[in-house]
């Protein structure tokens, strides 16, 4: 029996963005060490073979020390590693997979077609491909199918199964049922996937291994397969990010905002980014977010507060006093009527809450 690990966007180099210059530096310096990570995981789990489908840098211009930490980590695995660019690093001139020297267990597809290497102490063969651009409209896998020589075929590619637009390597599914191959890694997606099958061939993909920002949520990690000598293929998730990006709504109807967040946050919060969402009522001051950020940050990786709660209704049920503060909330209330979103009365509310503020004389910071 074989023993193999599927990996795929790494998209090493990454901006991160949406984080302070010092943060973003860090998680840059934490995403180069994934490579010596997975390396003591293949080493200490006796892997035989790592499967890594593409866009492992964020780009194909990624920094050569970048490139150079990555091929001493390759080299440190005790197993054979194949790698399929994808359109972020997609072999071209320049690309790292080009430029830097790789050690002898490592195998980089570097055609923009299937080609095919044995491993007869396997009685295997790996097929792959690279995207030589950063799109590819044809699929790698059209008039493909594995010889019947009696060996296990599998596949390494980067791209989608029947998208909308052809861009990234569109795969038919009727394309995969023909191939013959009986595992099809796949990266691309950056949200893992339950393995799928079509014909005899099971592929999957196993998200990227780390979340880079609140759209790629949750555990992030690889596949830990193995192939019986029959060929049957199984797969196992294993989460290794080191921090998650994670969303976590909050009502604060009838509770302090602090105690209502406290109550609902887990344990394990202080290597992670979260961004809490305020849902709910709230009374004429709202929530103060920026002392409430303050108050909890260091709970965090990274703390992002969200207030999307609205005024309690009893508020504005003042509006029919005959006062100025009754004149103020009527004129307000009829705007929050009219208005065709919900981003308009949140506006309407937050033109409220500052105006009563005012009228009372209280800070809102």
């Amino acid at each position: 029996m074989l023993t193999f690990l599927h990996a795929a966007d790494f998209h090493l180099d990454s901006a991160f963005g949406a984080l302070t210059a010092s943060q973003a530096a860090s998680r840059r310096r934490e995403s180069r060490e994934l490579g010596f990570r997975l390396a003591n995981y293949v080493n200490q789990h006796q892997i035989d073979l790592v499967l890594l489908a593409g866009d492992l840098f964020d780009s194909g211009s990624a920094f050569r020390e970048t490139g150079e930490q990555l091929a001493e980590a390759l080299g440190q695995m005790e197993a054979r590693v194949f790698i399929a660019p994808g359109n972020h690093d997609w072999a071209g001139p320049g690309s790292p997979w080009l430029t830097v020297r790789w050690p002898e267990n490592v195998h980089i597809f570097r055609e923009g077609h299937l080609t095919a290497v044995d491993l007869p102490e396997w009685n295997l063969t790996v097929h792959g491909a690279a995207f030589t651009g950063p799109e590819r409209a044809e699929s790698f896998l059209a008039g493909f199918t594995a010889p019947e020589d009696g060996r296990v075929h599998i596949g390494l590619l980067h791209g989608e199964i029947d998208p909308p637009e052809a861009r990234y390597g569109p795969l038919r599914k009727e394309e995969i049922a023909a191939s013959g191959l009986r595992y099809l890694a796949l990266g691309h997606i950056h949200r893992r996937t339950e393995p799928l099958r079509f014909g005899k061939t099971l592929c999957a993909w196993p998200g990227c291994i780390e979340g880079r920002g609140f759209d790629e949520l949750g555990e992030k990690g690889f596949y830990r397969g193995t192939i019986g000598e029959d060929g049957t293929v199984s797969l196992e998730f294993v989460p290794s990010a080191q921090r998650r990006y994670e969303i976590l709504e909050v009502d604060v109807t009838g509770r302090a905002p602090r105690a209502a967040v406290e109550a609902a946050l887990p344990e394990d919060t202080a290597r992670h980014l979260y961004r809490v969402v305020l849902t709910g009522e709230t009374g004429e001051g709202g929530v103060d977010v920026r002392g409430l950020q303050e108050a909890l940050a260091e709970r965090f990786y990274v703390l992002e507060i969200r207030d999307r709660t609205r005024m309690a209704e009893d508020i504005w049920a003042r509006a029919e006093e005959d006062s100025l503060r009754g004149l103020f909330l009527r004129e307000l209330r009829q705007r929050r009527r009219e208005a065709e979103s919900g981003a308009e009365r949140e506006a309407v509310d937050q033109a409220a809450r500052f105006g009563l503020a005012a009228l009372d004389h209280r800070d809102l910071g």
